[in-house]
């Protein structure tokens, strides 16, 4: 561990999430929360933890491996029946949408004042959204999102800043990024893995056709990097996340390393 790590772990440790009692899990797309963190929500609702889930992007231009014919506004309430039966299978009940249109088709204050409006509703102590910090990340949805849950993640305790995005304050004390290139925090999944797998790629069958290339290749991409992320924090498989407390938020350059 190197000097400025260890100053940052004695100053400003990390919060651990599992301590935590409500979790708000945002994700771009129908899937993206099951692919970047489905094993931790299953973990967190097996416990009795609190679990939200917000789609914010209704995915109606995910019409790669949709049947033949199929329309944009045909796609939209498949995927979005998709969501809550794969939120389901995973435990978890509360699930809410905001339906922005694939493809950034969208204002990114309706989106940063829609997610606001969920965290002031739900009150989570942990939000989890997919890394904007990412330089390969190429999927203006993605970006859009992990941008506007790290301003909202931040603002979230000031009342008068949430007034402004026409929501309630909320104590949020972390965010923990999912699909991440810095993991700095890991949730060991043994034993909800397969259901991860599961609430993919036998119930998000519009995106996820039997025979299709994805099919086969992220299953295995998710595998290896339970495996790595299980070795790197003593477990048989796990989840990784790059972890921001509120000191983390804000003026601590270093914790972006």
């Amino acid at each position: 561990m190197g000097l400025t790590k260890l100053i940052l772990h004695f100053a400003a440790p990390l919060p651990k999430i599992e301590k935590y009692h409500r979790f708000l899990f945002i994700g771009p797309h129908p899937d993206d929360i099951e692919i970047g963190a489905g094993a931790t929500a299953a973990k967190l609702a097996a416990a009795g933890k609190e679990v939200c889930f917000l789609i914010c992007i209704d995915g109606r231009f995910g019409l790669g491996n949709a049947p033949a014919g199929t329309t944009p506004e045909a796609l939209i309430p498949i995927r979005k029946e998709e969501a809550l039966r794969s939120a389901a299978f995973l435990g978890v009940h509360d699930v809410r949408f905001l339906g922005l249109s694939d493809g950034g088709f969208y204002g990114y204050e309706e989106l940063r004042d829609g997610i606001a409006k969920v965290v002031g509703d739900f009150q989570p102590d942990v939000i989890f959204a997919p890394d904007p910090s990412v330089t390969s990340e190429s999927h203006t949805d993605h970006l859009n999102v992990g941008r506007a849950a790290r301003e909202i993640a931040h603002f979230a305790p000031y009342g008068e800043i949430m007034e402004g995005f026409g929501a309630k304050g909320a104590n949020v004390d972390a965010i923990a990024f999912f699909m991440t290139a810095k993991p700095t925090r890991f949730v060991g999944t043994t034993g909800f893995f397969k259901k991860q797998i599961d609430s993919v790629f036998t119930i998000h069958k519009s995106q996820y056709p039997d025979g299709c290339g994805d099919a086969k290749s992220i299953p295995l991409y998710l595998k290896l990097r339970a495996i790595e992320f299980g070795l790197r924090s003593f477990h048989r498989t796990a989840e990784g996340f790059r972890v921001l407390g509120r000191t983390q938020m804000h003026c601590l350059p270093e914790a972006g390393k």
